[in-house]
């Protein structure tokens, strides 16, 4: 079993934004701009991009859920709103623009999906608790 480190956290970071922001980006330049909004003519490109977004979701979105469970991801999302909210009403950022939401809310859902793929390795850390799936390493 490895431990997890900084580098761990990081790379999975790095995957869930490639995976969130080639869903959907404000700058036009994801998935729905190119594959959703422009469908017709459907090539298989598209199809098979599309496919790998899909995986990469369905990898992302089964470990959070079965790391965080429902509890957590409320958790989680609520810390990351908190953090948001925070920085509005401190005034440490002055957007008020539609395209920092959308910023903000992809971030959001990048840390989600990064704490979701990390928290059993950092529960395991802290508890000394194993995961079903973690026996079969020992």
């Amino acid at each position: 079993m490895k431990q997890l480190s900084w580098a761990g956290i990081g790379i999975r970071f790095l995957l869930a934004a490639l995976v969130v922001f080639a869903t959907y980006n404000p700058e036009g330049y994801s998935y729905y701009h190119w594959g959703i909004l422009n469908f017709l003519p459907l090539s298989p490109v598209k199809v098979i991009v599309g496919i790998v977004i899909i995986i990469g979701w369905v990898i992302f979105i089964r470990a959070t859920l079965r790391s965080l469970g429902p509890v957590g991801l409320v958790l989680v999302s609520g810390l990351c709103a908190a953090i948001l909210w925070f920085l509005i009403d401190a005034g440490l950022t002055s957007e008020d623009s539609a395209r920092f939401y959308s910023y903000a809310g992809l971030i959001i859902m990048t840390i989600i999906l990064t704490v979701g793929m990390s928290w059993s390795h950092i529960r395991r850390r802290m508890s000394g608790q194993v995961d079903a799936d973690d026996v079969d390493d020992h």
